[in-house]
């Protein structure tokens, strides 16, 4: 059942609030004017760079032997990224040869959520109405209930144990004959599960613990009976999904589908590269925990950047904007620098919109305060405040593109000048043609002259009425 909770701000407490608002929205209003201003150059550079890069780069035909004629040169090539480090996790004693190890750990906890709705009085008062409701959720670190506002649900959380979560990397990842900097290799994506096979001393500890840990919470139970019971929950809720009728409730916990248990024990249980701490995985309770095992074997890739020896580092353009990249598989190079304009122009509109949102938004700080004051009769206050936002985001919108038009000016000055000129003859042709052709209307006039009424059309054929 969901929990409320209410409160009442007072009308010179918003008063003040709104003032004080004014310098947050002066920050606002500065720092989406200067986004603007910096994205458009951002943009502009980029792709000054990626033109220079396309312009300059060449073909490393056999990355399996270092040319030094290639050395300083910005290259494109495909080639098997690879390695021979051992990486070892000491907790579990888990080891493969990998570019990478990666351990991450989920626990099964309450999670409250949130949703407000503010209604104003009359008289200038707030009253806020909170509604906090809890499901259970896989989250990546302890929940503390303690802080949670429904009473019913405080200190309900608990946890069997906690794991750190770990990402080994190998420290020598090669491309043919030459070696991958950690800037590169770290973007290869091929990963892959760990088939787990725990020693029996481990697990006959871990399992151990977690039962101490199961004990201290919910004390001592017949594990035969309540894993028959979990089971029944874990297949009716299959069963209920299965017939889509499965309700978002807070009661309720999500199947899983999980690998066939390979081990024997009450509170730890191996699961494909799964290591479960719990009763049961298919129908987890509140503090079981999950730890999941993947690595990054080797694959074959693409890789644009500048040969420094045996090595590679990134391509510096005159602008001093930098660029390198490694792709997964064989991509050509022409599909590497239209992805990468794509991305540009892409980031180029995603920081123009959040430039604009933030000048409006400034703006709507700065001037809240109308709207605030009025407050007192709530309908004024909103007709006010309707006012205020479509002012604010007129003027907001109008002062952005001002800004991009100056930045483009600033940054392409040719490109600027020209849609100047353009805007200013279309200014001149709508401005001064037009008034004076009002000025030749007026002098008709003045002489008595009349501009004919248009005629009605007779049907062909016949004649017609007016």
């Amino acid at each position: 059942m969901a929990f409320q909770e209410t409160t009442t701000t007072g009308y010179g407490t918003r008063v003040g609030r709104s003032f004080k608002g004014i310098g947050s929205g002066i920050l606002l209003f500065l720092a989406g004017t200067a986004l603007l201003w910096w994205n458009e150059g951002r943009a502009v550079k980029t792709d000054k760079m990626l033109n220079e890069a396309e312009s300059a780069y060449v073909e490393m035909e056999n990355p399996n032997k270092i040319d030094p004629a290639l050395d300083g040169e910005l290259i494109h090539a495909s080639a098997l990224a690879t390695t021979e480090d051992s990486l070892v996790d000491q907790q579990f004693g888990i080891g493969a040869v990998a570019i990478n190890l990666q351990r991450d750990v989920e626990y099964y906890q309450w999670v409250e959520h949130s949703s407000s709705e503010s209604e104003d009085k009359l008289g200038g008062k707030e009253v806020t109405t909170t509604t906090y409701t809890y499901t259970k959720e896989w989250v990546s670190s302890p929940v503390q209930s303690s802080e949670f506002k429904d009473p019913a649900y405080q200190n309900k959380n608990m946890v069997l144990t906690t794991v750190e979560e770990q990402d080994l990397w190998a420290e020598n990842v090669t491309f043919g004959a030459y070696k991958l900097p950690s800037s590169l290799f770290h973007s290869i994506s091929s990963e892959e599960k760990i088939d787990l096979n725990l020693s029996d001393d481990l697990l006959k500890q871990l399992d151990k613990n977690n039962r101490m840990a199961y004990e201290r919470t919910y004390g001592k139970v017949d594990l035969t009976s309540k894993k028959e019971e979990l089971k029944q929950i874990a297949a009716q809720e299959k069963e209920a999904l299965k017939n889509d009728t499965l309700r978002n409730d807070s009661t309720v916990a999500q199947p899983e589908v999980i690998a066939e248990d390979k081990t024997n024990y009450d509170f730890i249980h191996q699961n494909g590269n799964v290591l479960y701490y719990g009763l049961v995985p298919g129908s987890p309770q509140v503090g079981d925990v999950r730890v999941t095992f993947t690595k990054i074997v080797p694959a074959k890739v693409t890789v644009m950047a500048q040969v420094k020896g045996d090595t590679f580092k990134a391509f510096k353009a005159k602008n001093s904007k930098t660029f390198q990249t490694l792709r997964m598989g064989t991509v050509d190079a022409d599909e590497i620098f239209e992805s990468e304009h794509a991305a540009n122009n892409m980031w180029l509109w995603v920081f123009r919109i959040l430039g604009i949102i933030l000048v409006v938004s400034g703006l709507k700080g700065i001037f809240g305060f109308l709207e605030m004051i009025l407050k007192v009769v709530p309908f004024v206050a909103n007709i006010i405040g309707w006012g205020v936002g479509v002012v604010c985001t007129v003027i907001g919108v109008v002062w952005s593109l001002i800004i991009i038009a100056l930045a483009w000016l600033f940054y392409r000055p040719l490109i600027g000048i020209t849609l100047l000129a353009i805007a200013g003859f279309l200014i001149w042709v709508f401005a001064f043609k037009g008034k004076d052709k009002l000025k030749e209307l007026a002098a008709n006039r003045g002489k008595g002259g009349e501009v004919p009424a248009p005629q009605p059309q007779r049907p062909e054929g016949g004649e017609g009425t007016v």
